[in-house]
C-alpha cells in the first residue's frame, strides 16, 4: 500500500473509531480538552508508525493504546508536578493532584458514546453549542470542516465549542446517561440536534450547493449509532427512518449541472433501495415498540409512501395529507401546515390547497419563510393566476439565501 492509501485509509479509521476513541478518554479522563490531546497525540503516532508498519488488523484497539500511553506519561508528569509543589508548600493554584485509573480504557466501553451524546447535548448548551459540539466529537469533523459546512466563520465556530466545553465544565456536567424525565427531555434534544445536521446536509440553507451530502452522511452514522445504544426507543428508530428514507433519494435530486430536482420530476429507478429496506425496517421497529405518533416516526411514514410509490402518480396522497394532519396536532407548527396544503393539493386539488396557504400568510414566523410563496406561487400557476404566480415565486427567490433554489424559483417566475 503506497503512502497515499495509507494516509487515506488512516483519514477512514479516524473518521469511524474518533468518537468512541473520545468516549472512553473522557469517561476516565472527565476532561474534554485532555481526552481530545490524548487522540490527537494518538493520531500521530499512527500517521508516524502506520506507512512504515502498514494499518494494524485492529486499528482502534491501536488508537486507543497509543491514547492510553501518552495519558500515562502526561498524567505522571502531571504528578510529578503536584509532589514538587507540595515539597515547596501548599498553594491553592496547585491542588494536590489525583490520577486517573488508565487501566479503565481496556474495560467494556458499553454506553461511552451514549454518554458522550447525551453531554454534547446538554440543555446548558443552545441548539448552535449543541450542533458544533456533536459534529465535533461525535461527527469526527474538525472546526474548519463545520465552519464551512454551515457557511459559518472558523473562529465563530470554534469559539462555540470553547464556550460549549468551558459552560459543560463550569456547571460540572456528568458524562452520563440521565434517567428519567430528564433522560427524556435530553433525547430530544440530541434527536433533534441529529435531525437538524441531517436537514442541513438534504437542503442547505444557503450556498451555492442545494445539498451537503457528507453533512447527511454524519447524520446518518450519528442515527445508526444511537439506534444501536438506545433499541428500546422508538423516536430513535423513527429518526433513522426518516433519515435512510429521505437519504435514499440523494442521488436522483440533483442534476449533473446541480440544479436540483423537485420529488415528482425525480428518476426513482436511482432511488437507493437498501436505503429505503434499511428505513422501512427503522419504522417497523419504531412502530411495534409503540411509537407510531411520534413525530420523526410520523415523518417516516409519510417518506415511506413516496418510496412504495414505484411511480409518482402511484403515490397515496390521501394517506400523506392524513399523516400531515396527524403530525400537525402532535407538534403543532405553521411549516407542518405548509406541507399538508402541499398533500392535500395532490390529493383534493389546488383551489382546497391554496384556500389552507392563505390561512399562513398572517403568520408572524412565516413572513420571511421563502417556500410559503415559492408553495403558493405552485398552486396558483396551477390554477391559472400566472401573473400572481410569478410576483410569489419572484418573492419566494428574494427570500432563500440558497443560490441553487434562487435560480429555481427565478426560472419559475420566468416560465
Amino acid at each position: 500500500m503506497n503512502a497515499a492509501a495509507i494516509h487515506n485509509a488512516i483519514d477512514t479509521v479516524w473518521r469511524n473509531e474518533s468518537p468512541r476513541l473520545l468516549a472512553a478518554l473522557i469517561r476516565v479522563v472527565r476532561n474534554i480538552d485532555l481526552a481530545e490531546e490524548l487522540a490527537q497525540d494518538a493520531l500521530v503516532a499512527a500517521l508516524e508508525h502506520w506507512p512504515s508498519a502498514g494499518v494494524p488488523d485492529n486499528p482502534g484497539a491501536w488508537l486507543m493504546t497509543a491514547a492510553k500511553r501518552r495519558g500515562i506519561d502526561l498524567l505522571r508528569r502531571q504528578q510529578l508536578i503536584a509532589r514538587k509543589h507540595e515539597q515547596l508548600g501548599h498553594d491553592p493554584e496547585h491542588e494536590a493532584f489525583t490520577m486517573p485509573n488508565l487501566d479503565a480504557l481496556d474495560d467494556d466501553i458499553g454506553d461511552d458514546l451514549l454518554r458522550l451524546i447525551f453531554t454534547a447535548c446538554h440543555p446548558a448548551l443552545t441548539t448552535e453549542a449543541q450542533v458544533a459540539l456533536t459534529l465535533r466529537l461525535l461527527g469526527g469533523l474538525t472546526t474548519d470542516e463545520i465552519a464551512r459546512a454551515f457557511l459559518l466563520g472558523e473562529a465563530t465556530v470554534a469559539q462555540r465549542i470553547v464556550r460549549a466545553k468551558r459552560t459543560l465544565a463550569a456547571k460540572q456536567v456528568p458524562f452520563e446517561v440521565p434517567r428519567g424525565d430528564e433522560r427524556t427531555a435530553r433525547l430530544s434534544a440530541v434527536l433533534g440536534v441529529i435531525y437538524l445536521i441531517f436537514n442541513e446536509g438534504y437542503s442547505a440553507t444557503a450556498g451555492d450547493d442545494w445539498m451537503r451530502p457528507a453533512l447527511c452522511d454524519q447524520a446518518l452514522h450519528l442515527g445508526r449509532t444511537l439506534a444501536g445504544l438506545a433499541p428500546a426507543e422508538p423516536e430513535v428508530h423513527g429518526l433513522l427512518a426518516l433519515m435512510e428514507l429521505q437519504a435514499s433519494r440523494s442521488h436522483a435530486r440533483v442534476a449533473a449541472d446541480g440544479a436540483p430536482i423537485l420529488l415528482l420530476e425525480q428518476d426513482r429507478a436511482r432511488w437507493d433501495q437498501l436505503q429505503i429496506h434499511r428505513g422501512l425496517a427503522a419504522l417497523e421497529r419504531a412502530e411495534k415498540l409503540g411509537g407510531a405518533n411520534g413525530p420523526y416516526a410520523l415523518q417516516a411514514a409519510i417518506a415511506a409512501c413516496h418510496a412504495r410509490a414505484a411511480r409518482a402518480e402511484q403515490t397515496d396522497w390521501p394517506r400523506i395529507a392524513a399523516l400531515y394532519a396527524t403530525l400537525a396536532r402532535v407538534t403543532p407548527s405553521p411549516v407542518i401546515e405548509l406541507n399538508r396544503a402541499v398533500a392535500v393539493s395532490m390529493a383534493d386539488g389546488p383551489a382546497a390547497a391554496l384556500a389552507l396557504v392563505d390561512t399562513l400568510r398572517d403568520v408572524p414566523a412565516m413572513a420571511n419563510y421563502h417556500l410559503l410563496p415559492a408553495v403558493r406561487g405552485d398552486l396558483l400557476a396551477k390554477l391559472g393566476r400566472h401573473a400572481e404566480a410569478r410576483e410569489e415565486f419572484t418573492r419566494a427567490a428574494s427570500l432563500t439565501r440558497n443560490e441553487r433554489e434562487r435560480q429555481m424559483m427565478l426560472g419559475r417566475a420566468a416560465q
